[in-house]
């Protein structure tokens, strides 16, 4: 009650007892009514005045001046004004172009909007400071999510440096991996296999200096070493397994030196880690090394075709260790058994990691687009769907090919064949292009394998793109795609591959503007070259149409207002 009383007491109060805040709040809602009609009168005002000082500031002679002085004009300064226009419009263009291919917008427009629009009242801010501060809020958590998004992560199929990226890099002459990338392998090497105890045995305390060596044959000079001091130091046969082996057998057979120090060292770590922190840290990175050797020789058996053995082997490692899904484990596990056709087994790895409350990948999306469409590809047809319609099974295959087309629509054009494919990197960012070449490496050949898939993939995978007009806004089946992700993969493939670009950027309006009136200059430097004295008479009946209106203007205002009408408000 007394809440309500007082309420009506207020809107009881007489007009001069109101608050005073309500004269601010009527006069910010007649400001965005007033502005135009302000602009307006001003723009009257100032004609009015131009016209009433048109004798004192002798407009009409300096305007017969001006007429006078164009006339006069010779053709090599026309030729030489439309040269100077045309090379520095040129030279504007090419700027405009460069700028907008490294940093994706025009320098122009960025200027324009951060410097002159608050200049003219453009960027005026009239919220109160609680809405500005949600906002704010707003914009940091759109960073937040786009940096977690832009979060790179290790290749689960990683090929070896020795065996396979060096081998590369002798046959052509090109480095398939940029120093980016290895310098987050080399952080994750530090993080995996050193702890903090590693001070106390020489052998680990010569490798945690090695994984920090750039130079690669620094590196392997060190595993030398710290074998020299311990013969079962494990890191260091993984060391030369990665980086000196030539071939897949030399690093199996450096993996399982490894394999057999690790599980010695293992066991040794658990009997202890209950006694202090830094054992508990041992532990971990014992851990870490055992299970990186397993999947690695994992991975040598898939490469030398003893697919079964590899399977077993991962099969083991993800009941022995399964918190460690974060490795990404299963996704070594579904190729290879696509590579053994055992669709089923796919099919169930694909039952527990196709989970919504668990992180989706390429490989996750595009498996369940493939097995789907295995089962309808065979007999699919462009022209018998368009006459018939598409049967249950076919809307289910088409709904994953667009599902995994939403989650990377690089991937695509590299399965397809439109672009050329080059050596995976060893980290990739999820949606990205990065990501796209490591799963299409890997995975091309079960694809083709299948008959009619890559067809039923042509046919369909574009039609994603009109459910989602607007993917960096708002997105159909995951969240929008990220804006990061070229400048990411740029970092993380090397300069000889031309990055794909999602969604495609145009061309802003002032390169085309640029480019026109480039061309433009451009022309009329080449016609009054060619054809001075016609062009000069051109330029004369130019500029007299162009003042003519004005000169129209100023004759009918003097016949409706008096010469002398100046002088009369003078003497007033």
């Amino acid at each position: 009650m007394a809440a309500s009383g007082a309420a009506d007491g207020d809107a009881a109060l007489p007009p001069a007892s109101q608050p005073p805040s309500l004269c601010p709040r009527r006069w910010e809602r007649l400001r965005p009514l007033a502005g135009p009609w302000a602009r307006a009168l001003g723009s009257v005002a100032l004609l009015g005045l131009l016209y009433f000082l048109r004798g004192p500031l002798r407009l009409r002679d300096n305007l017969a001046a001006v007429t006078v002085f164009l006339s006069t004009l010779t053709p090599k300064f026309y030729v030489a004004l439309t040269g100077t226009s045309s090379l520095i419009s040129g030279l504007i263009f090419i700027f405009e172009w460069w700028y907008f291919r490294k940093y994706g917008t025009s320098f122009i427009e960025q200027v324009s909007v951060s410097h002159l629009r608050p200049l003219i009242g453009g960027a005026e801010n009239t919220s109160p400071p609680q809405t500005s501060f949600s906002a704010t809020n707003g914009e940091n958590e759109s960073n937040r999510q786009s940096l977690s998004e832009c979060k790179v992560w290790r290749n689960p199929l990683n090929l070896f440096r020795g065996a396979e990226y060096s081998r590369y890099t002798w046959a052509t002459g090109k480095e398939p991996l940029t120093y980016y990338d290895m310098n987050l392998s080399a952080q994750d090497h530090q993080t995996f296999f050193t702890c903090e105890t590693d001070s106390l045995r020489p052998s680990d305390a010569v490798m945690q200096k090695a994984w920090r060596e750039r130079n690669p044959q620094a590196r392997i000079k060190a595993a030398y070493q710290a074998l020299e001091l311990n013969n079962e130091c494990a890191t260091a046969y993984v060391l030369l397994a990665e980086e000196e082996a030539t071939t897949i057998l030399d690093a199996e057979k450096y993996f399982k030196q490894a394999l057999r120090a690790g599980e010695t060292i293992y066991r040794k770590s658990q009997h202890c880690s209950s006694q202090s922190p830094q054992h508990e840290a041992q532990l971990r990175r014992d851990t870490n090394v055992l299970v990186y050797v397993k999947r690695r020789l994992a991975m040598c058996a898939r490469k030398l075709g003893r697919i079964k053995e590899a399977v077993k082997l991962m099969r083991d490692l993800m009941k022995e260790f399964p918190l460690l899904s974060v490795l990404n484990i299963h996704e070594n596990l579904l190729e290879a058994l696509l590579e053994l056709q055992a669709y089923a087994d796919v099919q169930a790895v694909l039952a527990k990691y196709d989970d919504i409350s668990l992180p989706k990948s390429a490989a996750i999306c595009y498996t369940a687009a493939l097995l789907k469409a295995r089962a309808v590809s065979d007999r699919f047809s462009p022209e018998t769907a368009s006459r018939r319609g598409l049967s249950t099974a076919e809307i289910s295959a088409v709904e994953a090919i667009h599902r995994a087309v939403e989650f990377n629509p690089h991937v695509p054009k590299y399965l397809l064949e439109m672009k050329s494919l080059i050596l995976p990197p060893e980290h990739i960012l999820k949606r990205g292009d990065s990501e796209a070449v490591a799963y299409a490496f890997f995975h091309l050949q079960h694809w083709k394998r299948i008959e009619g898939a890559l067809n039923l993939l042509h046919c369909t995978w574009e039609g994603t793109f009109r459910m989602i007009p607007y993917p960096l806004e708002k997105g159909h089946l995951f969240y929008p795609y990220p804006s990061c992700t070229e400048t990411a993969d740029k970092e993380l493939l090397p300069t000889f591959h031309d990055v794909s670009v999602y969604p495609q950027k145009e061309l802003p309006f002032f390169i085309h503007f640029t480019a026109g009136l480039c061309s433009f200059t451009a022309m009329l430097a080449l016609l009054t070259h060619q054809f001075p004295e016609l062009m000069v008479i051109f330029a004369k009946a130019f500029f007299g149409t162009l003042l003519s209106p004005l000169s129209f203007i100023m004759e009918k205002i003097e016949h409706l207002i008096p010469a002398g009408l100046w002088h009369q408000l003078t003497q007033i």
